[in-house]
C-alpha cells in the first residue's frame, strides 16, 4: 500500500485529505519534513487562502525546493486548490505573485460582470466537470457532468490546453483539474465532493507513473 504524504505547511485542509485517503485504507501522513515528504510513494500539497500566502508558507516552512524536487523525480504529486493554483507561472490575487512554474498559464479573479448576472463571488458550492482528459487514470469512472465542491474566488487561465484535464463554467470557462506527466492538481476539493472525489482520491492511491 503506498504512504502518502500530505505536506503541512499550514495552509490546507490537511486532516480532512488524510481522513479521506485513509477512509479509502491508505497510509496518509501530515508532515513539514522534507525526509519523510521525499520517501513517501506520492505526495499532495493542499492548499487553502490567498495565494501569496500560501507560497510564502511554503517558503517559510523551506518546502518549496522540496515541492520541486518531488515533481523531478516522476513521483505521483496531486495539488488541491491553491495547491493547484500554485503549480502555475503566476497569480494576480492582491497584486502578483510567482508560483512554481510547473505549468504555464496564470491566476485571475472571477470578473465583476458575472456578479451583475446574480452569481456570487467566491465560487462556492457544487458544479459540475467537462473531462478533457478523457484516458487519464486519476480521472477513471469520473463522467461529464458529474459534480465536485468549489470554493474559490480566482480561476486558473492555462496558457496550455494541452494541461487541461477538466474544466467548469461560473460565468467563464475555467480550468479545473489539471494533469501532465506525474502531477495532477484539482481547484475542487476532492475531500469534499463525497462520492466523486472519494473515486478521484482512490484512483490517484493506484495510479502508476
Amino acid at each position: 500500500m503506498s504512504k502518502i504524504a500530505v505536506i503541512d505547511y499550514e495552509a490546507g485542509n490537511l486532516r480532512s485529505v488524510q481522513k479521506a485517503f485513509e477512509s479509502l485504507g491508505y497510509d496518509a501522513v501530515v508532515t513539514s519534513d522534507a525526509s519523510v515528504i521525499k520517501s513517501a510513494h506520492k505526495v499532495v500539497l493542499p492548499g487553502v487562502g490567498a495565494f501569496g500566502d500560501c507560497v510564502g508558507g511554503l517558503e517559510k516552512a523551506e518546502l518549496k525546493e522540496t515541492v520541486l524536487d518531488v515533481i523531478s523525480s516522476g513521483k505521483p504529486f496531486f495539488g488541491i486548490c491553491v495547491g493547484m493554483q500554485m503549480l502555475f507561472e503566476k497569480s494576480f490575487e492582491f497584486g502578483e505573485h510567482n508560483g512554481l512554474g510547473i505549468f504555464r498559464g496564470s491566476v485571475k479573479k472571477f470578473p465583476d460582470e458575472i456578479v451583475k448576472k446574480g452569481m456570487k463571488i467566491p465560487h462556492m458550492g457544487w458544479n459540475s466537470l467537462n473531462i478533457t482528459q478523457k484516458d487519464h487514470p486519476v480521472l477513471k469512472g469520473i463522467n461529464d457532468g458529474d459534480m465536485v465542491y468549489f470554493v474559490h474566488s480566482y480561476y486558473v487561465q492555462s496558457e496550455d490546453r494541452a494541461v487541461v484535464a477538466a474544466e467548469c463554467e461560473y460565468g467563464v470557462n475555467f480550468t479545473a483539474a489539471a494533469a501532465r506527466d506525474n502531477v495532477f492538481a484539482t481547484q475542487f476539493h476532492p475531500e469534499k465532493s463525497q462520492t466523486t472525489g472519494l473515486k478521484l482520491l482512490k484512483n490517484f492511491g493506484e495510479w502508476k507513473c
